[in-house]
């Protein structure tokens, strides 16, 4: 059987005892800076446009789909990208191709015959 919790309300705090502390960290005024409005100076940057402009998005292939686009193997594929003929990204253990490199790739390695 578990005894129930006495509160003590505030009226009948003690004097001089401190009472219970705050949890977390003080708020200090000091460190929150105040929002500078739109049209001040301040929030516009000198020289540089006020938006960046949007980058184009960037498809990635893993080595199976390279060697399917390629029409060779996954092996001819790791080849390349040990070699640096061929851009890739590593992620994790595996290897991720930009689909743009691979377009670079094939455009450059394209000899006409005749």
């Amino acid at each position: 059987m578990t005894m129930p919790q006495r509160t003590v309300p505030a009226a009948y705090a003690r004097p001089g005892v401190p009472g219970p502390r705050p949890v977390g960290r003080p708020i200090q005024a000091a460190t929150m800076a105040r929002p500078v409005p739109p049209q001040h100076p301040a929030a516009m940057p000198v020289g540089r446009p006020p938006v960046p402009a949007p980058r184009a998005a960037v498809t990635f292939l893993t080595v199976a789909e390279v060697a399917s686009m390629m029409r060779v193997s996954k092996m001819t594929v790791y080849r390349l990208v040990h070699a640096g003929e061929l851009a890739a990204v590593r992620v994790g253990r595996s290897f991720r191709v930009p689909e743009r490199a691979v377009q670079d790739y094939l455009r450059d390695a394209y000899t006409d015959i005749a």
